[in-house]
């Protein structure tokens, strides 16, 4: 669980969120068990106040440059000020499963 705890640890730094939510979902995908390298982020801070999401999602991308470059293979972000929070009920979307395969299906 070291890439996920890095995750949280860069995350609840660069943005003091009032929520965070980091889930390895590598298991729902066709990677050797353990692994740690798709992952869905929840981010709910004020700083996102003001921000598209692109905006939003560029300064988690940022936040995570190392890991994206050398761990993570997938990311799932979802970024929300606290009024937008709060219309979701704090939900964050679920991900849907994962279709692909194995370079070994071939």
């Amino acid at each position: 669980m070291v890439v996920q705890q890095k995750i949280e640890q860069k995350l609840a730094a660069a943005f003091s969120p009032v929520f965070l939510d980091v889930i390895n979902e590598s298991h729902m995908h066709n990677v050797p068990a353990g692994s740690e390298s798709h992952f869905k982020v929840t981010v709910v801070t004020q700083g996102f106040e003001g921000k598209r999401l692109l905006a939003r999602h560029r300064s988690v991308n940022q936040v995570l440059a190392d890991e994206l470059k050398n761990d993570i293979h997938a990311l799932a972000i979802h970024t929300y000020t606290e009024s937008e929070w709060h219309e979701l009920n704090g939900q964050s979307p679920v991900s849907p499963p994962c279709h692909g395969g194995s370079n070994l299906d071939s």
